[in-house]
């Protein structure tokens, strides 16, 4: 071959003894010296540059490189090419634009690899519906749904998030969140029910005037979490659910019976286990807050949504949704003498079948200031601070949360607690710069863009929108969360124990954790935005750190040689102890997750006829500061005669082998048919807590 490289006149294109190049798949296309010239361009002008002819004369230069390096007669690959434009540019002093090109170079293999990957997830699921998320189905409408969710997650990490945020995604250093919901949407929402149901609202086809009867208000209250579903990716809750519909019930011109508002609530319960979002491929999830109201109407409200729970659906199953959040306030319901005594007394009896309702302690240290403002939703989530307005639950909700993985700073760290520290430092600092990115990306909407979440006013502040405004100053009542996962872990790594075996590990984990929050704090004052942090409801996050973890630093006993970190602030479900010591302390980490926490207490079976041990741990929840809390069992039902209990292989009641397995994943219950790998790693590993000797 003629190695003679020929000079054209100014301005024009480099000329070439090279005719083909050898692209990424394969095809050998013709050779272009005008795409060097235009890459290196390209870089030279993102760090100031401006002279073509610089870039012409180094493409030349390029292609004397190849050809010194052994390319006469050989067709060069494209990474062939952009090794040697690498290399020139070094060689002539031009680091700056090098570290452009290099940076190019990646994004554009990022990009590509994106689009590969995006491939190989959509094959699989084509062949089965991806368990990230234990309430997606397995119908087409699913399928399509989940299709479209892991496109926007490639696009996102390749187009929009910047490199280093992208990056610490990617290597599993931090998890950003339904990231396929990027700049589409917020998280959730507690919705104002009251507001809606006494002024009406438009789902998009039409007015729905207020209700005059209880079965139609129950219908809408299910429309409402259903729509604006819809509008978000995240749960939808309604925080004083027996104060809004007592307040409609006094609003008839003829006041129901029992026995009307009862059927009302079952129509609710029977509607949000049946009645589908998102293009039919997931049921809302949705959360009922209640047991403080005092009113005649609220109790009745109160009483006939347990009794519709604890009588099961049509043929005695348990309801999966609405989470019920049971709300425990002294001298509303928690002692005997207490107004509404009689319903918590019925909310024990609830949880010991049904696993609902959860507890939440409106006089926990933390919650006390808010009276009964506080509001929780199943999968732990608490919105009350505010630095732009009340300190309220209603109309607000998270806008996003990402979560740092601290089993891997302590493998970093190699067990240097100071180091860890300064490492963790470092991530947080990412991961708030993180969401105020996606604060900024989402701040672009406009109220229109969230027809009923906006459009409606659902949300606190949008009452001022009109639909072309931005919602930028809405979403500041809303919080940023910083979530955590692994402290078990993390702490086996650093001090050689977890905080359920050792006081000292506890004393470490609480001091790790309380670090945390100050920083969060002191985010929130540095960016006038409500930081929280958040004790992370780990589902398909479960199991994605820990391999990420396995693959770069092997297999390590207790911490990378199981499928999944312990989730949050949790002891590890594998360690035997008795319920009241892990009560004590987990309660402990609470206060300081002001974005959502929950503790829960596993159990053999079902307690069904010692309700009295249930009300013993509620009790001793509320006594450790807990905020939120919950009693697991494993619950199977019989699909053929509906027996309940907890079966092995087949029903002992009919022979059947059609069996229901409910269980309780991150606050919400799931059949475990819907459990990812490591969930169901997780839900083989639990071990019951027993009780102290003084108790059982």
């Amino acid at each position: 071959m003629d190695k003679t490289v020929t000079y054209k006149a100014e301005n024009e294109a480099v000329e070439t003894v090279f005719k083909e190049i050898r692209k990424r798949d394969g095809r050998v296309v013709p050779f272009d010296a005008a795409k060097i010239t235009a890459a290196i361009f390209k870089a030279a002008r993102a760090v100031g540059g401006s002279n073509r002819d610089i870039a012409e004369n180094l493409t030349a230069q390029v292609i004397n490189y190849l050809q010194e390096q052994g390319f006469d007669g050989v067709v060069p690959s494209v990474e062939d090419v952009q090794d040697a434009v690498e290399t020139t540019l070094i060689e002539n002093g031009h680091a700056r634009t090098a570290k452009a090109y290099i940076l190019y170079r990646a994004r554009r293999t990022r990009i590509r690899e994106a689009k590969s990957e995006l491939m190989d997830a959509v094959k699989e699921i084509l062949v089965e519906t991806s368990r990230e998320n234990a309430n997606i189905g397995h119908s087409p409408s699913a399928k399509m749904l989940q299709i479209a969710m892991a496109a926007s997650k490639r696009y996102y990490l390749s187009n929009l998030l910047p490199e280093e945020y992208a990056q610490a995604h990617l290597d599993g250093s931090i998890h950003i969140h339904d990231l396929d919901y990027y700049s589409k949407t917020a998280n959730c929402l507690q919705i104002d029910l009251s507001r809606l149901l006494a002024e009406g609202f438009n789902t998009g086809y039409g007015f729905i005037r207020p209700p005059k009867r209880i079965a139609s208000a129950a219908a809408q209250a299910a429309i409402i979490l259903q729509s604006n579903q819809n509008d978000m990716f995240g749960g939808q809750s309604f925080p004083h659910f027996d104060r809004a519909m007592g307040e409609v019930i006094r609003g008839f011109a003829v006041q129901p019976a029992y026995e009307e508002i009862y059927q009302a609530m079952e129509g609710l319960v029977y509607n949000l286990n049946t009645m589908s979002s998102r293009a039919g491929a997931q049921i809302p999830f949705s959360s009922v807050n209640l047991g403080t109201d005092t009113s005649a109407e609220g109790r009745a409200v109160s009483t006939a949504v347990l009794e519709a729970f604890r009588r099961g659906l049509g043929r005695g199953e348990s309801p999966i949704f609405p989470n019920l959040v049971f709300r425990v306030k002294e001298g509303v319901n928690f002692n005997p003498g207490d107004p509404n005594y009689d319903l918590y007394q019925l909310a024990l009896k609830v949880a010991a079948r049904r696993m609902n309702p959860t507890f939440s302690f409106m006089d926990s240290t933390f919650n006390r200031p808010y009276g009964e403002e506080v509001a929780y939703m199943g999968c732990r989530s608490r919105v009350i601070g505010n630095r732009h307005g009340p300190a309220v639950s209603a109309r607000r909700g998270n806008v996003a949360f990402v979560t740092i993985n601290l089993p891997r700073l302590a493998l970093e760290s190699r067990g240097q607690q100071d180091l860890f520290f300064v490492q963790l430092d470092r991530l947080l600092r990412l991961a708030a710069r993180q969401l105020l990115h996606r604060f900024e990306v989402l701040s672009r909407l406009r109220a229109r863009d969230l027809p009923f979440l906006m459009g409606e006013k659902l949300y606190l502040g949008s009452e001022n929108l009109a639909p072309g405004d931005s919602i930028r100053d809405v979403l500041k009542h809303g919080t940023l969360a910083i979530g955590l996962i692994g402290l078990a872990e993390c702490l086996a790594l650093l001090i050689g124990k977890h905080h359920g075996e050792d006081d000292e590990a506890l004393q470490l984990g609480l001091r790790i954790v309380e670090h945390m929050r100050r920083r969060t704090d002191q985010f929130s004052d540095e960016y006038d935005l409500n930081f929280v942090l958040l004790a992370t409801p780990a589902e398909g996050l479960a199991g994605r750190f820990v391999a990420i973890d396995r693959e770069r630093f092997g297999t390590l006993p207790g911490v990378t040689g199981k499928d999944y970190y312990t989730n949050s602030f949790h002891i590890p479900v594998t360690y035997a102890l008795s319920m009241f010591d892990k009560i004590e302390a987990e309660g402990k980490f609470h206060r300081f997750c002001n974005a959502g926490h929950i503790s829960y207490v596993e159990l053999e079976a079902p307690p069904l006829h010692n309700v009295e041990a249930v009300d013993r741990i509620v009790r001793r929840m509320a006594a450790a500061d807990i905020g939120y809390g919950g009693i697991n069992y494993p619950l199977d039902e019989c699909c053929i005669c509906a027996c309940s209990g907890v079966f092995n292989d087949s029903c002992p009641r009919c022979g059947s082998g059609e069996i229901r397995r409910i269980r309780r994943i991150t606050g919400y219950l799931s059949t475990n048919d819907r459990f990812n790998g490591a969930k169901l790693s997780e839900l083989k590993d639990r071990r019951p807590h027993f009780a102290p000797r003084d108790q059982s």
